[in-house]
């Protein structure tokens, strides 16, 4: 009896197997979608980061809309140039040199540059501090609570001592941390070489008034403004004209940067070796560069 239940068992369940790999079978040939083998190719030249840099979801996704819906083979930071040259080679078109994009922290003060810094309870996030007054006077300036830190895939980016500080070594140019940030002081800019200047200061307020606040914010004095026309004061908040940066102005440049007396005008990037042989013994600036749009205008509740 225990022998016919056995056999019986097995019976069902190998009639069981054949009929369900019949359907299995048609199931694969009714629905199946045939995938341009273009979208492999390109993902296979993808680097597979899914760091979202590109604007979708992942590489499948961008994949995808790079072959079927004509989208532009220069958007994965990650993959740089050489990838969008084997993205541009699977699909026959021609792409030209494309600049590396990374981010610019536009504020240079840590902990002991900031007044009016008072003692925050709740939740240590940037997105929750900004939401309440009174967390720091400057209006403007980095919360320093990490959430560009934490949003970092590439361990590029950290607060340090309260700044958020970019290790341009290891960024990728994702652009995670700008995304997050609440209060729209990183911008992800494209680098024209390895280092750019830009102003490391975010507040539009009167120079006296940012003065009670901050011990580096830019004050708006236009000296930098007399000595080169690089440089323009809008809303108190010294601006740079990149398309009139040119090597015949690096002397000016230069000398605007030694000017500033709050030392606000500063290069961001990877250092050259000569860069960093002669400072080797010395305390050397930030620095940061292009479209310079860090506001807060986006943003209704200031801490």
């Amino acid at each position: 009896m225990t022998g016919v239940t056995i056999g019986l068992s097995a019976g069902i369940l190998l009639s069981m197997a054949v009929v369900l790999t019949y359907v299995l079978g048609w199931a694969n040939k009714k629905f199946h979608v045939d995938v341009d083998p273009r979208v492999v190719s390109v993902m296979n030249a993808l680097p597979g980061a899914n760091c979202g840099g590109c604007g979708y979801v992942g590489c499948g996704e961008y994949a995808e809309a790079v072959v079927l819906e004509h989208e532009t083979v220069t958007k994965c930071v990650v993959g740089g140039q050489s990838c969008s040259m084997a993205v541009a080679l699977i699909m026959g078109v021609e792409v030209g040199e494309t600049l590396p994009y990374r981010p610019i922290v536009h504020c240079g003060a840590h902990y002991d540059d900031r007044m009016g810094r008072h003692e925050y309870r709740g939740e240590k996030r940037c997105g929750a501090a900004n939401l309440v007054t009174g967390v720091q006077a400057c209006t403007y300036g980095c919360l320093g609570f990490g959430d560009c830190e934490r949003a970092c895939q590439f361990d590029a980016i950290h607060v340090i001592d309260g700044l958020a500080t970019v290790d341009y070594q290891s960024c990728v140019g994702c652009g995670a941390c700008a995304e997050v940030c609440p209060r729209n002081i990183i911008t992800i800019t494209p680098f024209k070489s390895d280092q750019v200047l830009a102003v490391a200061c975010s507040n539009k307020d009167k120079g006296k008034d940012v003065m009670a606040v901050c011990k580096v914010g830019c004050i708006g004095c236009g000296a930098c403004a007399r000595i080169s026309d690089v440089f323009k004061i809008e809303d108190n908040l010294s601006t740079i004209n990149y398309d009139a940066y040119t090597q015949e102005c690096t002397l000016d440049v230069m000398k605007a940067c030694e000017k500033c007396p709050r030392k606000r005008l500063v290069f961001v990037g990877i250092p050259s070796r000569e860069d960093q042989e002669k400072a080797r013994d010395l305390e050397a600036p930030d620095i940061v560069e292009p479209d310079f749009k860090t506001t807060v205008d986006d943003t209704e509740w200031r801490g």
